[in-house]
C-alpha cells in the first residue's frame, strides 16, 4: 500500500538534507550583505616569532608602514600580545570605506619595492609571520563611536565619545 504524501514529512527531509550545505551558504551571503558604505576599521593579528621578533619590527616600522601610507592606509595603533604561546603583532586599520580597503590591500601586495623587501629580509632572516587574523569591524548603531564618525585615540577619542565634556 503506497505511503500518503505528507508535505511536513518532506520538508522535514528535505531541511535534514539540505541544512549542511547551508551553514556553508549562509555565511558567504550573509558578510556580502554586510558591507558598510562608511568608516570600517580592520584589525590585524600576525603570529610572529621570538627569534624574528626585532626583525619583523625593523621591517614592519621602516620599511611596511611607510609603502603602506602611500597607499592609503592609515593604522591607528599597533600592538604586540602573547596570547596561547603565541607572540603576536597586532594592529588596527581605519578605512573610508570596504572598497578602498580592498582596493588598497590589492596594490599593496603588487608593490614592487615591498616585494622585493620581503624577499631580502626572508633570505637574511628566515620566517617573520606565521598565521594572519584579518578582521573587517563594522560600527554598530550604539558604538560610542557612531558609523561615519572617524575613530582616534586620545584627545580626538574623548572628543568623539563626549568625554571632554565631563
Amino acid at each position: 500500500m503506497p505511503t500518503a504524501f505528507s508535505a511536513p514529512r518532506l520538508l522535514r527531509s528535505l531541511a535534514r538534507t539540505l541544512a549542511p550545505f547551508m551553514l556553508v551558504v549562509a555565511p558567504l551571503s550573509a558578510g556580502a550583505a554586510v558591507e558598510q558604505a562608511g568608516p570600517v576599521q580592520q584589525l590585524r593579528i600576525y603570529e610572529i616569532f621570538d627569534d624574528t621578533r626585532d626583525a619583523f619590527h625593523d621591517r614592519f616600522r621602516d620599511h611596511a608602514a611607510r609603502i603602506m601610507e602611500k597607499y592609503g592606509f592609515e593604522i591607528i595603533a599597533m600592538w604586540e600580545s602573547r596570547r596561547e604561546g603565541r607572540l603576536e603583532f597586532v594592529y588596527l586599520l581605519e578605512w573610508p570605506d570596504e572598497r578602498t580597503m580592498r582596493d588598497s590591500w590589492e596594490r599593496f601586495m603588487a608593490d614592487e619595492e615591498w616585494a622585493e623587501i620581503k624577499r631580502v629580509t626572508g633570505r637574511e632572516h628566515g620566517r617573520f609571520v606565521g598565521e594572519i587574523e584579518d578582521r573587517t569591524l563594522r560600527s554598530t548603531d550604539y558604538s560610542p563611536v557612531a558609523p561615519g564618525s572617524r575613530f582616534r585615540c586620545g584627545e580626538k577619542w574623548a572628543v568623539a565619545t563626549g568625554a571632554a565634556d565631563e
